[in-house]
């Protein structure tokens, strides 16, 4: 699969803008841009910290995943991405290994990045995302 860093680190949260005054605020840590990413129903805000990022999630409709993990859990980590080169390649890898996949084919997610998920069941009970910048952020 060859994973090159840890992406990001997202973290499920109710409102961005309050999440964001403690990052910003007492951590130092400045966000550098809000997106929504429709298809998933989220707001996301990227927050660097040396190779890697915070990514804050929030929901934007009660049935989207992220709403969903918030009123079963509660606001926290919510996943973790690895970076890799190639994403197909990787799931191919995963799903040739037996591993068990939420998206066997890359969808779109923020900041252009093609990304897929891991199902916890395979990862220890981490959901796991794989993700693929675009050749400009690589």
């Amino acid at each position: 699969m060859n994973p090159t860093v840890v992406d990001h680190i997202g973290i499920a949260v109710k409102s961005i803008e309050e999440s964001l005054e403690f990052w910003e605020g007492a951590m130092g840590i400045k966000c550098h841009g809000i997106e929504e990413v429709q298809e998933q129903k989220v707001r996301t805000a990227f927050l660097p910290v040396e190779d890697t990022e915070i990514e804050l999630l929030e929901p934007t409709a009660e049935d989207s995943p992220v709403a969903r993990f918030i009123e079963k859990k509660g606001e926290g980590i919510h996943h973790i991405a690895i970076r890799v080169d190639d994403i197909e390649k990787a799931l191919a890898d995963l799903k040739e290994k037996g591993v068990r996949l939420i998206d066997e084919v890359p969808r779109l997610g923020a900041g252009g990045c093609r990304i897929a998920f891991v199902h916890p069941k395979a990862s220890g009970g981490v959901l796991l995302e794989i993700s693929e910048r675009p050749i400009e952020q690589k």
